[in-house]
């Protein structure tokens, strides 16, 4: 592709790739994802610079991974020997396209849904968009296919200009970041390799991964110094189950799950309280009894999980956040059982019942002990259910293994089982009283003044990038104490799920966020804005790779002075 780009100005350079990156289907858990790796690694094999050193571009094979995923990576080398490097890093998987409907052909031909929106009268602002030229449109256009390509032509600047380098700059694309992170984690060791074998330290990592307006008419342009976390507080809810004709004297998993959700879902108070920060809080993603056939018998349990950003928290935080609500929803199901079922009593002058709606709520944790103490043989329940056909999915695995442990429980209760199910992604943050860190800041700081005062952009930092995003892996901040919370109430860590916290730990890369800008990412009208995007940013993110190094490199300069 380098005769192509070669005669090109940088915009130009970054459209083409992103053009031809977008029109590669890459949906996460398809061979896609596969396929494009392969196309960028041929991409960046074109470029003069790695046909003098091919040992500089290589494909990391994911061990283990279900389809068999590879990250490439491609290091370009400073005039100025150092050990010194910027990583660059940039997912190319994309969500699905069912959401284009009757476009779905179309969702990856940048052209056809620019046209497409041209005449677009539904939507003024987007029709007008789409005729000022302005905007790519198609899946991946801003999330962030866009993103790689930035990275990927700022990598050919650098291996052209080498002499501006005071150290080294590492491209990293990787996979599977819109589910489970298995390319960000797989580099993981790799990072670690390059780090031991070669002596590189990592000073920062880039990442590129999409920005947008925070409100309407929002003028600025928001640089992320760190990465909310998650965690999915998940939830087994175990019932009493009636035929219907006798509904007043069953506990319900469903309307148990039904006031779970009511107290957690989207209440604000429940979010961490950051002042200026994009602070979300929980939210629900699956909520279903486990009935596979109609019958006229209530539900037999429940299954419910809610996605929580992790900001400052910790997950002994976060779980007693979680168990406080449990019993109070408990607490409010039992009340309003028992209110149901004295009205009955007393509209229909039957005697009385000797009935209990008490629900007891408990940790997965505290739950295996239970079990143990009443001798059920725990390990030989969860080997079961791990030897036979899993369906894939870790959340349905880990549900599986807390309904096998029910099952085996010889106390019948209806039970609230809270536990964490995969993923899980840590949080970072640059923090103030760190030496390092606060260099890092005021740098990125210093960086954006200069270059908005060059081209007008207003420029704001921020603390948390306010998605998702790979860069959660590239540090950490919890002790081993304040992650066994987490990795005790996590059926099976280590074994059908984990984080190499280990690894984490030494690579220690502050990750920022320098993301391309556009609307609408996961959506049908998802787009990038081409001028910023394709004309600003990348040379924001060659000055700050530049400052970086350079402020790097001298003081370990006056280090050795």
């Amino acid at each position: 592709m380098y005769e192509q780009l070669k005669a090109m100005e940088m915009q130009a350079q970054i459209e083409a790739i992103t053009r031809h990156l977008v029109g590669l289907n890459s949906i996460n858990g398809t061979l896609g994802e596969v396929r494009i790796v392969q196309e960028i690694h041929q991409i960046l094999s074109s470029f003069p610079y790695f046909r003098e050193h091919p040992e500089n571009l290589w494909l990391q094979k994911i061990e283990g991974d279900p389809i068999g995923r590879q990250n490439v990576f491609a290091l370009v080398e400073g005039a100025h020997k150092s050990p010194q490097t910027v990583l660059y890093h940039s997912h190319i998987d994309t969500v699905a396209v069912d959401d284009f409907g009757p476009l779905k052909e179309h969702a990856f031909n940048p052209d056809a849904m620019e046209e497409f929106f041209r005449g677009y009268e539904a939507d003024p602002e987007l029709r007008a968009e789409a005729l000022s030229g302005d905007w790519m449109f198609g899946r991946g256009s801003v999330d962030m296919k866009s993103g790689a390509a930035v990275h990927i032509a700022n990598i050919l600047y650098f291996s052209e200009h080498p002499e501006e380098l005071s150290g080294n700059v590492l491209l990293l694309c990787n996979g599977d970041e819109e589910s489970e992170h298995r390319g960000m984690v797989g580099a993981l060791g790799e990072l670690n390799r390059l780090q031991h074998e070669f002596g590189l330290h990592f000073v920062t990592a880039i990442n590129t991964d999409f920005i947008t307006p925070l409100y309407d008419n929002d003028p600025n342009r928001y640089i992320y110094t760190g990465a909310a976390g998650k965690i999915l507080p998940s939830f087994h809810i175990y019932g009493r189950e009636v035929h219907v004709g006798d509904t007043l004297s069953g506990i319900d998993p469903n309307f148990i799950a039904a006031k779970l959700t009511e107290r957690l879902h989207n209440r604000y108070e429940l979010a961490e309280q950051i002042e200026g920060e994009m602070v979300l809080p929980p939210t629900v993603l699956k909520q279903r009894d486990t009935k596979e056939l109609y019958t006229v018998q209530t539900a037999i349990s429940s299954h419910l999980y809610f996605n929580c950003f992790v900001y400052e928290e910790t997950p002994e935080q976060i779980l007693a956040k979680f168990m406080h609500e449990a019993r109070e929803a408990a607490r409010e199901t039992e009340a309003y059982m028992k209110e149901q079922f004295d009205q009955f009593i007393r509209v229909t002058g039957l005697p009385s019942r000797n009935l209990s709606w008490a629900i007891e709520v408990t940790t997965y944790e505290d739950y295996v002990n239970y079990l143990a103490a009443r001798g059920v043989d725990v390990r030989s329940v969860i080997d079961g259910v791990l030897a036979g056909e899993r369906t894939g999915d870790l959340r349905d695995l880990s549900f599986e293994i807390v309904a096998a442990l029910q099952a085996a429980d010889p106390e019948k209760k209806a039970r609230i089982i809270l536990f964490f199910a995969p993923p899980f992604l840590p949080h970072n943050y640059l923090k103030a009283e760190d030496g390092r860190d606060a260099h890092i800041q005021a740098t990125v700081a210093r960086v954006l003044e200069e270059v908005g005062a060059e081209t007008g952009e207003s420029f704001q930092l921020k603390k948390f990038f306010p998605y998702l995003a790979d860069g959660s892996f590239l540090s950490l901040h919890e002790t081993e104490d304040e992650l066994a919370p987490l990795t005790r109430n996590l059926p099976e860590w280590n074994n059908i799920y984990g984080i190499p916290f280990g690894t984490i730990k030494k690579l220690n890369i502050p990750s920022v966020n320098m993301g391309v800008y556009g609307k609408d990412g996961h959506k049908w009208t998802e787009r990038v804005y081409k001028p910023y995007s394709f004309g600003v940013l990348p040379g924001l993110i060659r000055k700050a790779t530049v400052s970086l190094l350079k402020q790097e490199s001298e003081e370990k300069m006056l280090e050795t002075v």
